[in-house]
C-alpha cells in the first residue's frame, strides 16, 4: 500500500468490521471504525450463534472456516467479554432417503478436505439427541461444530480494538467516499470529512450501497432471516443442529421455495431455544412475517416434537449479505486505489470473523496473507465501473 503506517477507515460496526479493527489495532495501526447505528445493530445482532463447519461448501470455503475455528478458543481468553464459545459438536438432521444419499456425497467431499465428520443412522442419532423424532432417517455429525454469542463477540472485538487506540464512532453515517485522481482520500460523514489512506467497506447487507457511492457495482443483496426464541426450558439439545434442507436452501436458492427453507436449532446456556431461519429476498425489510414464523415452527416441530413444551417469547429478523456464488468478497477493488471490500459473508460472518479480520489486516498492511484471498477477490464480479458515474446518498448510510 501507499504507507507503512496508513490511516484506515472501516465502514460498518458488525462482526466483520470490528474483527478487522481489532486485528489492525493490535499492530498499532491508526484505525477509525464508523457505524451508522450501534455496534452489532445489523446482522451481527440479529442471528443465531452457530459456528458450523458442516454447512460450508467443500473447498476453499470450508478450509477458511476450519482455519477460523482454530482462533475462537484464543479469543475466548483474549477478548474482554465472555464470548460464550462452546465446542458442542453439531448434527445435520436428515429426513428423507434422497437427502441421505446427497449428504453421503457431501460428507465424502468434506472428509477429503480434512473435516472430522461422519454419517450416523437413526439409532446413533437418537443416542446423541434423544428428543429428536424417531421418524428421521439419520444425520451427519462433526465434533468440531460450535456455538458462540455473536453480540458479545462483536462487542469484544470493539472493546479490545479501543484498548489498542482504535477510534470507534457510532451514530455516524457515511454520506460519500472522497476520491481524487482515482484514489480514495477519505469519507464524508454526517459530522464532517475524515481523511484516510484506505477505506474498508465492511457494511454487511448495506455494502452494495456503499460501493455505489464510488460508482462500483457489488452484487451483495440483503437476504432476510427470521428467528424464533422460546422461553428458557429444560435442556433438550446437546448439540447445535441444522437440517439437510438448510444446506440445500443455503447453497441453491432455487430450492428454498420448493422443499422448505430448512431449519437450525440451538439451545443457549440459559435454556432458550433459538430456531431459524428463513432465507428470503425481501429488500431491506426486516419485519417478521406470520408465514415465516409458522414455517420455522412447523418444520422444527416435525424433527423436534418436544418443541410443544416450549413457548415462543419473541421473534426477530436480520439481513444477511448474500453473494451469487456464496463466498464473501474480500480484498482491494483494482479499479479504485484504496477501496477495499470485506463483506458478503451471508450467514457465515460469525464463523468466519476471526480469520477474516486476521487475513484482511495482513493484506491492508501490505503483507502476504497466510491464506490466498484470490478466490474472494471483488474483481470476480467487476468487468467495469458504472457508466453513469458516482452515487451520493445525502442522508448517509
Amino acid at each position: 500500500m501507499r504507507k507503512n503506517s496508513p490511516h484506515i477507515i472501516i465502514i460498518g460496526g458488525g462482526i466483520i468490521g470490528t474483527s478487522i479493527a481489532f486485528h489492525l489495532a493490535k499492530q498499532g495501526t491508526q484505525v477509525t471504525l464508523i457505524e451508522a447505528g450501534e455496534l452489532a445493530s445489523g446482522s451481527s445482532g440479529a442471528c443465531d450463534g452457530l459456528v458450523f463447519m458442516q454447512s460450508k461448501k467443500p473447498g476453499v470455503h470450508l478450509r477458511l472456516a476450519m482455519e477460523s475455528l482454530k482462533r475462537f478458543e484464543a479469543l475466548q481468553k483474549e477478548l474482554p467479554t465472555d464470548i460464550e464459545f462452546r465446542k458442542t459438536g453439531g448434527l445435520v438432521v436428515i429426513e428423507t432417503e434422497t437427502e441421505y444419499q446427497a449428504m453421503e456425497k457431501y460428507v465424502k467431499e468434506q472428509q477429503a478436505i480434512g473435516l472430522d465428520v461422519q454419517m450416523l443412522d437413526t439409532i446413533s442419532t437418537l443416542k446423541n439427541e434423544p428428543f429428536l423424532s424417531p421418524e428421521i432417517i439419520g444425520s451427519t455429525y462433526s465434533p468440531l461444530d460450535a456455538q458462540v454469542n455473536p453480540i458479545n463477540l462483536t462487542l469484544g472485538f470493539a472493546m479490545a480494538a479501543r484498548k489498542n487506540h482504535a477510534k470507534i464512532m457510532t451514530g455516524v453515517k457515511v454520506k460519500d467516499i472522497l476520491v481524487e485522481n482515482n484514489q480514495v482520500t477519505g469519507v464524508a460523514t454526517t459530522i464532517g470529512k475524515i481523511k484516510a489512506d484506505l477505506v474498508v467497506n465492511a457494511a454487511g447487507s448495506m455494502a452494495g450501497l456503499i460501493s455505489q457511492m464510488v460508482g462500483i457495482h457489488m452484487p451483495i443483496k440483503p437476504r432476510r432471516g427470521q428467528i424464533v426464541v422460546t422461553h428458557a426450558g429444560k435442556s433438550i439439545l446437546k448439540h447445535c443442529l441444522i437440517s439437510a434442507k438448510y444446506i440445500a436452501a443455503k447453497h441453491d436458492p432455487a430450492l428454498a421455495g420448493k422443499k422448505g427453507q430448512g431449519i437450525s436449532m440451538e439451545q443457549t446456556d440459559n435454556g432458550n431455544l433459538l430456531l431459524g431461519s428463513t432465507r428470503e429476498f425481501a429488500g431491506f425489510n426486516k419485519e417478521n412475517t406470520l408465514s415465516g414464523i409458522r414455517g420455522i415452527i412447523k418444520q422444527t416441530a416435525t424433527v423436534l416434537p418436544a418443541l410443544k413444551n416450549f413457548q415462543v417469547i419473541r421473534t426477530f429478523a436480520g439481513l444477511r449479505p448474500f453473494t451469487p456464488d456464496g463466498l464473501p468478497i474480500l480484498g482491494p477493488v483494482k479499479s479504485l486505489d484504496g477501496f477495499i471490500m470485506a463483506a458478503g459473508h451471508e450467514g457465515d460472518g460469525i464463523a468466519l470473523s476471526p480469520i477474516t479480520g486476521d487475513l484482511m489486516s495482513q493484506m491492508l498492511l501490505g503483507k502476504k496473507p497466510d491464506i490466498c484471498l484470490d478466490p474472494f477477490s471483488p474483481d470476480r464480479f467487476l468487468p467495469d465501473r458504472f457508466s453513469d458515474g458516482r452515487f451520493e446518498n445525502k442522508d448517509g448510510i
